[in-house]
């Protein structure tokens, strides 16, 4: 038999900026594939509707109004985390413009939460991984969200390409650190998914058309292509993979 098990059962998993998007998508997969949830977003709404999608999953979900980029929050949040076995460290924004024109402000933003805020979450969600006795033998997985643009630069993306470049980097570093206690750490780098977030920048028609012209596919990526990634990179499916990226671009990059 050589087909790996791609569930998690009973495994505890932990979604940053699970309200929406890839966030929830993923949440709700892990869900699907066995996983209890503890779910974090900024929006009650949100957390309230993904919570009950997961609980009709016959699986247990707890929620957190959690503005990741506020570092008290994110650790009063993990002060109540006795478990876990995955991360899903999803939470990010972006703020285009040409790089000349950038504001500060709008740098701060994205750099504190698609860096910094990740860097916290991720120490914190393994500090109490570590924290299970029998962390070698079950293992861990650790899934930063990443970017096609992780890979290559794109136009007016310059802050997000620093940070999804950053958070290449950082991943492979923390992979190398956490190997001996068998926690894998990697990164998911998606292209243009129509997302709430992404839909926005596709108000602009000649963008989008231009966006899509770039995927050889000929198609932007779905929800569930990404949060069937999510779940691969958790389960033991991908056992010996770490410090690596899982792209899911269409083929762009192939280029």
């Amino acid at each position: 038999m050589y087909l790996q098990n791609f569930k998690v059962i009973n495994k505890t998993a932990l979604v940053t900026g699970a309200g929406k998007g890839i966030g929830k998508a993923s949440a709700i997969a892990l869900a699907e594939a066995g996983a209890n949830l503890i779910i974090l977003s900024r929006t009650k709404s949100d957390l309230d509707n993904v919570e009950k999608q997961i609980r009709k999953l016959k699986r247990k979900c707890k929620s957190y109004i959690c503005d990741v980029s506020n570092y008290e929050d994110v650790k009063s949040v993990f002060n109540k985390v006795s478990s876990l076995d995955i991360l899903v460290n999803n939470a990010g924004a972006n703020r285009p413009d040409h790089f000349t024109k950038i504001k500060k402000e709008d740098m701060d933003y994205v750099v504190d939460l698609n860096m910094k805020a990740a860097f916290h979450v991720a120490q914190m969600a393994a500090k109490v991984m570590l924290e299970s006795k029998n962390r070698k033998s079950k293992g861990g997985s650790i899934i930063n969200m990443s970017s096609q643009l992780g890979k290559v630069g794109a136009p007016n993306r310059s802050i997000y390409n620093m940070t999804k470049f950053g958070l290449e980097g950082l991943t492979r570093g923390m992979a190398l650190d956490l190997a001996k206690k068998n926690i894998r750490v990697n990164t998911v780098c998606p292209t243009f998914v129509e997302t709430p977030m992404v839909k926005k920048f596709f108000e602009d028609k000649k963008f989008k058309k231009k966006m899509m012209n770039n995927i050889p596919l000929g198609r932007f990526g779905t929800e569930s292509d990404i949060a069937t990634a999510v779940v691969y990179l958790a389960s033991n499916a991908s056992s010996m993979i770490t410090g690596s990226s899982l792209v899911i671009d269409g083929g762009w990059t192939a280029k």
